[in-house]
């Protein structure tokens, strides 16, 4: 069957799915209606033409700025940084951070050929440039390699202007995504974060 084949193999290529979860969901997907598959097309269609990426911090919104961005209650002077979107989502169900955000859309992977230019680092330092509010930059990259290369690749490059440098700390596994970390564990995280000291050479 080449079409149930090219399903799977459309499938196995989402994250985090593996070939007998990409198996199993394809014949879900088969079992159900035409009405819920028709439903399922269509809420894909219409993510992929109203959601985009907010013109300040780079989340996904419906709007030019997204709410977070708008919301003037949030706290300006603190600035946290992130891989994903997903990430956004993890931190502010933790319940823990009032400030804004800044979304890279990846982390530096010299192995996978992406660098400095291939995410959203130039925003990040005309951000903090452009806006004398910010005092402090929380790096809150994953803790894998590619994260810790990331965050120390703009500790060095943040350390020239007049901000607080900190790394998110306490509760979350070394090689995790911040996307699975509970919230009670996030929450330590930034209440736990430290400053970076950055060291002259």
């Amino acid at each position: 069957m080449k079409a149930f084949e090219k399903l799977i193999s459309s499938l196995k290529r989402l994250p985090g799915l593996g070939p007998k979860q990409a198996e199993r969901i394809a014949l879900h997907l088969l079992r159900v209606s035409g009405a819920e598959s028709e439903a399922l097309i269509g809420a894909i269609r219409e993510a992929k033409t109203n959601i985009r990426t907010c013109a300040v911090c780079f989340t996904y919104s419906e709007t030019e700025i997204c709410a977070i961005c708008s919301d003037e209650a949030r706290d300006r002077a603190t600035l946290c940084v992130v891989e994903e979107p997903s990430d956004v989502s993890a931190i502010e169900r933790s319940r823990s951070f009032r400030g804004r955000y800044h979304v890279l859309h990846g982390a530096l992977s010299p192995l996978e050929g992406i660098g400095p230019d291939m995410i959203r680092t130039r925003e990040l330092f005309e951000r903090v440039r452009a806006d004398s509010g910010v005092r402090e930059v929380i790096l809150a990259t994953d803790p894998d390699t590619e994260g810790e290369a990331t965050a120390l690749y703009l500790h060095e490059a943040l350390a020239k202007f007049p901000v607080k440098i900190t790394r998110i700390a306490l509760g979350v596994p070394m090689g995790g995504d911040l996307d699975y970390v509970d919230e009670r564990t996030m929450s330590s995280a930034l209440l736990g974060r430290r400053e970076i000291v950055h060291k002259e050479s």
